[in-house]
């Protein structure tokens, strides 16, 4: 009877291997054992519950025409489901389903449990999958405020599993690239190695799997899915918080993984030591790799991110419309890519070229006020109004005593409170040189030193905006 079922099997496997690519063979058909043949029934053993579901959603076409070649259109399959892999001492435990889809729809064996990956509950989990194609390093801007990071995502990429970087957690605010980064590592990982299983997946969908697994009484099978991942990313760990039973069946995912040299990829709002409603032990495994953080970008990566963002869509921008967006967005990544969009929509929609009227347009209606007010153009007409000059005097060539200090304050308070290079800040004040900048921050430096009216002058002014360093 054995010698019959491999022979049965080898040509269903004739049929299959001419109908798929040969990568797709070997990961699903390779692991799959003949178990044996009652009348017209061949039974096949694989070795998970999702396995099974993959194979009835994605291959059933090529099985049913294996079948027919092997027995005859009378032929049918039975899977025989693998739920326990046991150990020395305890056998495998395995569950017989019959096939659905695409054969005759039979009804289903007895005692079946529910899968936690119903299609009906929740979407199905793909191998390799729900990594968004779009991230990847080349379009991560690279900048001071993310440098650890994105070098340690490359590291873990290049030799998943095999650093110190076990696990990795990207942390930081709203909107400063986590899930790009994260989803960037797995993209890397999936095309420097075809073979590793990447998932990429939000604690609540991770949560609300748990929870469906619990309510179908299929925790084991839940569980055995994870630990099959070579590469598990995780979003979002802080939403972990206060769910004790999910922290526990977390914890002993990560754990397997962890020993088996499997790489684990986390993000989070904010640093371990910071996170609450987690358990001492799960918290202390996040510390085991490396944490880096992701902060807000400076004004060069911002800028950088803009002409990245507009390079993408083939619209170039003047100058000046660039560096004022750059300056006027300082939060996040998020916003400053929402706010390029909405530029650009207005100048489609308007049939209007990009400068710096439309872009002053654009903001004020995302812009909160707070934001609007720490600007060149209301640094220069604070000053002016101050000193009770025109702001064309400001920045024009008159060289009298009266107008130069007012000019040099000027360009000392856009060096302090904006992330402004000393070029473009000369270029905002008549198009002077940087080094005309660094003497005039220097003048303004020594006179405060010299003269505590100055100084107060200088507070006083300071005190109408909010520094952004």
């Amino acid at each position: 009877m054995s010698r019959e079922v491999n022979q049965i099997w080898e040509k269903c496997l004739e049929v299959i291997q001419s109908e798929i690519p040969t990568q797709n063979f070997q990961t699903w058909f390779t692991p799959i054992l003949p178990l044996k043949l009652e009348k017209d029934t061949l039974t096949i053993q694989v070795p998970s519950q999702f396995f099974y579901e993959w194979l009835e959603e994605h291959y059933v076409e090529v099985l049913r025409k294996a079948i027919d070649h092997a027995i005859g259109r009378h032929g049918r399959l039975e899977y025989s489901i693998v739920v326990d892999k046991g150990d020395k001492k305890n056998p495998p435990i395995a569950l017989q389903v019959p096939t659905v889809a695409g054969f005759s729809k039979p009804n289903p064996a007895p005692n079946a449990y529910a899968s936690p990956f119903d299609l009906q509950e929740i979407d199905a989990l793909e191998l390799n999958s729900y990594l968004n194609p779009k991230y990847r390093f080349d379009s991560f801007i690279e900048g001071n405020c993310n440098r650890l990071g994105r070098a340690a995502g490359l590291a873990v990429a290049n030799k998943p599993g095999a650093t110190s970087f076990n696990p990795l957690m990207i942390y930081g605010g709203v909107g400063l690239g986590k899930t790009h980064l994260v989803q960037a590592i797995g993209n890397e990982i999936k095309d420097l190695y075809p073979k590793k299983f990447v998932l990429y997946v939000s604690t609540e969908k991770f949560t609300n799997q748990f929870v469906t697994a619990i309510r179908h009484n299929s925790i084991q099978a839940f569980t055995n899915f994870y630990l099959q991942v070579d590469v598990l990313i995780i979003d979002d760990v802080q939403f972990l918080s206060g769910k004790e039973k999910t922290q526990e069946t977390f914890f002993n995912i990560f754990n397997h993984l962890h020993q088996s040299g499997k790489q684990i990829i986390l993000s989070s709002d904010r640093a371990p030591k910071d996170l609450q409603g987690m358990e001492d032990r799960l918290l202390s495994r996040f510390k085991w790799g490396l944490t880096a953080d992701l902060q807000q970008p400076d004004y060069e990566t911002r800028v950088a991110i803009i002409q990245k963002k507009l390079q993408e869509d083939g619209i170039d921008i003047p100058l000046d419309v660039l560096e004022y967006l750059a300056q006027h967005i300082q939060t996040n990544v998020r916003e400053l890519e929402g706010v390029v969009v909405s530029l650009m929509a207005q100048a489609s929609l308007t049939r209007r070229a990009i400068d710096l009227e439309l872009a002053k347009q654009t903001l004020r209606s995302i812009v909160s006020e707070q934001e609007k007010e720490l600007s060149i153009e209301n640094i220069l007409d604070t000053i002016s109004h101050h000193f009770d000059i025109e702001i064309s005097t400001l920045t024009g060539k008159c060289r009298k005593k009266e107008h130069v200090f007012p000019r040099q304050l000027a360009m000392f308070m856009l060096k302090e409170l904006t992330n402004l290079p000393l070029k473009s800040i000369g270029h905002h004040l008549g198009g002077r040189d940087h080094s005309t900048v660094i003497h005039a921050v220097q003048n303004i430096s020594q006179a405060m030193h010299e003269d505590k009216s100055v100084e107060l002058t200088v507070q006083q002014l300071f005190k109408q905006f909010k520094p952004n360093k």
